[in-house]
């Protein structure tokens, strides 16, 4: 909540899918003037009728907005939203903050944040971890490349969705969200083949899991996985399958720009690229226990 006098800037929020909505939402109840927009109009509606936030209705619409968040697929469609023909950004007034919460391109954004700086534009990127759950409950680690001064600036409002920290400049959080998203992939991985091998062995995954969370083994995923959406069989995690595939295609195109070597990564995403054949938008990453195990 702005315990002071000082009114809150106008926030135009653009992509209200699994992550965006919860996050639009936390914003609109911290007291933060909201317009919202989206392809899908039903989900607008939604929104606009529960948090009381103004739909996004074109240039007109941007004459008083002091901050952009976008939460979209990719760098390409960030680009088109702000840039393309019908772009937004020359719409904005000067020094209006975009913050890119996707997992776009390291080196587009650099790219983008050149060209908005010719705008009198700040940009910057801020992805998230932490899935649907976290993101509901206002505590995602959120990654921020660009200025300190502007991160500082829109300190309040980031913290509104979790707990913040400035990593480097542009690009460096979009960088930093895939190359977690590759120890993550990886960890996961490296988990689920263990675990079945051990239960062809006749070892109980569940016994195992708690076996490898008090010894070296323990990860991410035998912490806050394994229990919860694989062995119990829900899959709901909220971060899908075909998501993790594109972020290990962006960490693995960064180390190829950054001319590193990245031999596990290219192994692991080709995995997860094979799982990803038999999945849906929808299909959770935890599902890779039930794919893992019936390719055994």
């Amino acid at each position: 909540m702005n315990n002071n006098h000082t009114p809150l800037p106008k926030v135009l929020f653009i992509g209200l899918g699994m992550m965006g909505r919860p996050m639009a939402t936390l914003i609109a109840k911290a007291g933060y003037p909201l317009l919202v927009s989206d392809t899908n109009t039903h989900v607008v509606e939604e929104v606009c009728t529960a948090l009381g936030a103004a739909r996004f209705e074109g240039a007109h619409s941007l004459t008083d907005v002091s901050v952009v968040i976008t939460m979209l697929p990719n760098s390409k469609v960030v680009n088109a939203v702000l840039l393309g023909e019908n772009g937004i950004a020359k719409g904005l007034k000067k020094d209006t903050c975009i913050i890119d919460m996707s997992s776009s391109e390291p080196l587009e954004t650099q790219r983008l944040a050149q060209e908005l700086s010719t705008l009198s534009i700040n940009l910057l990127d801020a992805p998230v971890s932490g899935g649907v759950k976290r993101a509901t409950a206002g505590t995602l680690q959120i990654m921020v490349g660009g200025a300190v001064e502007v991160m500082t600036q829109h300190a309040g409002l980031l913290e509104v969705m979790g707990v913040f920290t400035h990593v480097g400049p542009s690009g460096a959080g979009h960088a930093v969200k895939a190359l977690n998203n590759f120890v993550s992939a990886t960890g996961l991985l490296a988990t689920v083949e263990a675990l079945h091998v051990g239960e062809k062995f006749g070892i109980d995954p569940a016994v195992m899991t708690n076996v490898l969370n008090n010894a070296s083994g323990g990860n991410f995923t035998t912490a806050n996985k394994v229990h919860q959406f694989m062995l119990s069989g829900t899959y709901a995690s909220g971060f899908a399958l075909q998501l993790m595939v594109k972020d290990l295609k962006i960490a693995v195109n960064l180390a190829e720009q950054m001319t590193e070597d990245m031999k596990l990564g290219h192994q692991c995403l080709s995995v997860w690229q094979e799982a990803a054949q038999s999945s849906t938008p929808q299909t959770d990453h935890t599902e890779m226990y039930r794919i893992v195990g019936n390719h055994g």
